[in-house]
């Protein structure tokens, strides 16, 4: 960087100084590096894509519906289970003939920590008929 000594002798600096303005910038940028959530893992699903032309899949008289609560409960069809029940349950799904479908109904104030575990356990069963139901409860938070 050159220097600038000014027009005349005596006669004040004109030119802005810009090291405040630059430490308070770098201050801002480390804080919000800071405090941006960092992902930590992520559940790979794959889900149906709709397509436009195509008509909706029929409704299949045989569908199971996993529900998870506010306090971390999760429901089979309506009785209460645990993670390793589940995955019996959906080992057992996935030997029918047809395959029934999978309809995962989370509520809006369930704690995201269950609802990834139940992910991550359907991912590991290899479903493959599985919907998210109830997603307009969501629209408002």
């Amino acid at each position: 960087m050159a220097m600038s000594s000014g027009g005349a002798e005596g006669e004040p600096m004109m030119d802005i100084n810009t090291t405040p303005l630059i430490d308070v910038m770098l201050v801002l940028l480390i804080m919000f590096i800071i405090t941006i959530p960092v992902q930590t893992h992520a559940v790979k699903l794959d889900l149906p894509q709709n397509q436009p032309n195509q008509p909706p899949p029929p409704i299949l008289p045989v569908k199971n519906e996993v529900v998870i609560d506010r306090t971390g409960t999760i429901f089979w069809n309506g009785s209460p289970i645990n993670l390793t029940v589940l995955r019996q349950y959906l080992d057992q799904t996935q030997t029918m003939n047809p395959i029934p479908e999978l309809h995962l109904r989370p509520q809006p104030d369930a704690r995201y920590e269950v609802v990834d575990q139940v992910l991550a356990v359907t991912k590991h069963a290899n479903v493959t008929k599985m919907g998210f139901v109830n997603n307009e409860a969501y629209a408002g938070l």
